[in-house]
C-alpha cells in the first residue's frame, strides 16, 4: 500500500475514534454529576471530617469546593471524557488494531480478535481494580500526611484529577500481559532470557509501579506491583503453554516431512532395482549360446532335387 494511502487510512480511523469518544462525552456531560459521585464513592470518607461517607449529590455539593468559575465546567467535561474513553475503549481500541492488521501475515491475523477482547478486559479489570482496593488504602495515606499539622479543604479539581489519574494509570498498566506475551511468542525477547532476567524485571516493575502510581504512598506502589507481579507471571505462563504446543506442532511437522522422505527414497530405489534386474536378466539370455536350426522333417520337393543335380 503506497505512503499516501496509509496516511489517509490513519486519517479515516482518527476520525472514527475522536468523534466517537467526543459523541459519548456529549451525552455523558449531562450525567456528570452522577459520575462525580460514583467516581469519589471510596474516599468521600475523607471529603468530611467526621469521615462519614458522602451518599448523595446534595451532601457532595456540601464538602466539595471549586475556586474558578470555569473550574466545574471543566472538571464535569473532563469526567464525562474519562468516562467516554473507558465506555469507548471497544472502538479505539479496534480501529488501532484495524490500522496494522493489513500489515500482519494470516498466521499473525488469527491473534487480532483475542488481542481486542483480552486488551478491553484487561483495561476494564485495571480500573475497577483501582476503584475497589487503591483508591481508599491511597487517599487514607494521602489525607495522613496532612492531618499532623493542617486541615485539608476539598477541593474538587485535586480530588477528582486524582481519582482519574489512578484510574486510568491501572488502566494501562493492565496491559502489560500483552506486551509480554507478543515479546515472547513471536521471538522479539526469547522466553529463556525472561524467565532468568526475572530480577531485573521485577526491578523495572518497580520503577514503572513508581513512575504510574501519582502518589507517592509506598502502599499504592506496593499493591500495584503485586498486581503487575502476578499478571506478568500470567503472560509468562501463557506465552509456556502456546510456545510448546508450537514446538510440539514443529516437531510433528518434522517427523512427517522425514517419513515422507524415506517413502519417497523407497519408491525411487524400487524401480532402480527392477532395472538392474532386467539388466541382469538380459546379460544372462545374451551369454547362452545359438540354438542350432532344426532340421527339416519334411521330404523334398522334385524342385529342390532338381537343384541339387544342376549343382552337381
Amino acid at each position: 500500500m503506497p505512503l499516501f494511502d496509509h496516511i489517509g487510512e490513519l486519517r479515516r480511523r482518527l476520525i472514527i475514534m475522536v468523534v466517537t469518544i467526543l459523541a459519548a462525552s456529549l451525552v455523558l456531560y449531562f450525567l456528570a454529576p452522577q459520575l462525580i459521585l460514583f467516581l469519589l464513592q471510596p474516599v468521600t470518607e475523607y471529603l468530611t471530617a467526621s469521615e462519614q461517607p458522602v451518599g448523595t449529590i446534595d451532601e457532595l455539593k456540601i464538602v466539595l469546593n471549586t475556586f474558578a468559575p470555569l473550574e466545574g465546567f471543566t472538571l464535569q467535561f473532563k469526567v464525562a471524557l474519562v468516562f467516554a474513553i473507558v465506555v469507548c475503549c471497544p472502538v479505539w481500541i479496534w480501529q488501532i488494531l484495524g490500522f496494522f492488521l493489513p500489515a500482519l501475515k494470516p498466521n499473525e491475523r488469527k491473534w487480532v480478535i483475542p488481542t481486542f477482547f483480552a486488551a478491553v478486559i484487561l483495561f476494564v479489570i485495571g480500573t475497577v481494580f483501582c476503584y475497589v482496593l487503591i483508591l481508599d488504602a491511597a487517599f487514607s495515606w494521602l489525607m495522613g500526611q496532612s492531618e499532623n499539622f493542617s486541615n485539608v479543604i476539598p477541593s474538587a479539581a485535586d480530588f477528582i484529577n486524582t481519582t482519574l489519574l489512578f484510574e486510568v494509570g491501572f488502566g494501562i498498566a493492565f496491559e502489560l500481559p500483552l506486551v509480554v506475551f507478543y515479546l515472547t511468542v513471536f521471538g522479539i525477547v526469547p522466553y529463556k532470557k525472561l524467565r532468568e532476567s526475572w530480577r531485573v524485571v521485577y526491578i523495572v516493575l518497580m520503577v514503572i509501579c513508581a513512575m504510574v502510581t501519582p502518589d507517592a504512598s509506598p502502599i499504592t506502589m506496593i499493591l500495584m506491583f503485586a498486581a503487575m507481579a502476578v499478571l506478568y507471571e500470567g503472560s509468562l505462563f501463557l506465552s509456556r503453554i502456546v510456545l510448546a504446543r508450537r514446538l510440539a506442532r514443529q516437531k510433528r511437522e518434522e517427523a512427517e516431512d522425514e517419513k515422507d522422505g524415506e517413502d519417497g527414497e523407497e519408491a525411487e530405489d524400487e524401480p532402480a532395482a527392477e532395472s538392474a534386474d532386467l539388466a541382469e536378466t538380459a546379460a544372462k539370455d545374451g551369454a547362452k549360446p545359438a540354438k542350432p536350426a532344426a532340421k527339416s522333417d519334411k521330404p523334398a520337393t522334385e524342385s529342390d532335387k532338381d537343384g541339387e543335380r544342376s549343382d552337381a
